[in-house]
């Protein structure tokens, strides 16, 4: 099965909260379908809120990208995100994930123990199994998950509506492999997170440092380029080849990338 496309956004608030209004209004009005929030502690203000504001503002889905699991307790972040699909008239998709490199030294910065690895993805299984205890008969919230490793695609096969892979340097042919058994599945939704466009990095998607060059040489999914024709083009190549069908790009290219969407979106 082919999946039409879709795109999302990922828009940390990094400015007044007014001009981040403004921005996200304008991205509603360029086609995109889901606007999403990273979970940075104490840089911007907590995913929920924003994402509440969002969805009171415009018609936009929205997603966290993504809950960071060794930061929350299971329960706590499954009332959450059952609170955004109910208040949101079932528009919320929650992303979660086992963390971001140097974690655990966020964690000792906020008071927090560190979380061993092999903990992180027994509390997205618990995350996951209290929100659909949350949710009943009568509703799905769409789960997303960032996976790498074995344990962790397997688990994302389970219980996970939509999979995406945090990697930035691997080529092609290892996202390809690690894409594979997902995309013979038809009741999940592969998505590619681009944080590299052109020479740029987009916010909260990659390290500020990342090597763009080295990106592009690897060929590596994670890269497009800044011309959105050959952009476009791309794309398309990355679904047919790999089964990506979900594309996320960062808030600064959300309007130079605007025909993109236009032309491909529902396709």
């Amino acid at each position: 099965m082919t999946r039409p496309f879709r795109f999302g956004v990922v828009a940390p608030l990094m400015t007044d909260p007014a001009t981040w209004r403004d921005r996200v209004r304008r991205i509603a009005d360029s086609g995109y379908s889901t606007l999403l929030v990273p979970d940075f502690p104490l840089t911007q203000p907590a995913p929920g809120p924003m994402l509440a504001t969002v969805a009171a503002q415009t018609d936009l889905r929205v997603g966290s990208w993504v809950y960071a699991s060794p930061f929350r307790p299971p329960w706590l972040t499954a009332w959450e995100a059952h609170s955004l699909s109910l208040l949101t008239d079932g528009r919320f998709e929650m992303g979660i994930g086992t963390g971001r490199p140097g974690i655990d030294d966020e964690l000792r910065d906020k008071g927090m123990p560190p979380v061993p690895s092999s903990e992180r993805l027994t509390r997205i299984r618990e995350t996951v199994r209290a929100l659909r205890d949350f949710d009943g008969p009568d509703r799905h919230t769409p789960v997303a998950m960032a996976v790498y490793g074995p344990k962790g695609r397997a688990l994302a096969a389970e219980v996970a509506d939509t999979v995406t892979f945090p990697l930035l340097y691997q080529t092609r042919a290892e996202v390809a492999r690690l894409a594979k058994d997902f995309r013979a599945d038809p009741k999940i939704e592969l998505a590619l997170a681009v944080p590299v466009i052109g020479d740029s990095v987009a916010p909260h998607m990659a390290p500020p440092d990342a090597d763009t060059a080295a990106v592009h040489a690897a060929d590596a999914p994670t890269a497009l380029p800044d011309d959105p024709a050959a952009a476009a083009e791309e794309i398309q190549r990355r679904r047919e080849e790999i089964g990506f069908s979900y594309f996320i790009f960062g808030a600064d290219f959300a309007e130079r990338f605007a025909p993109v969407v236009a032309q491909l979106a529902g396709r």
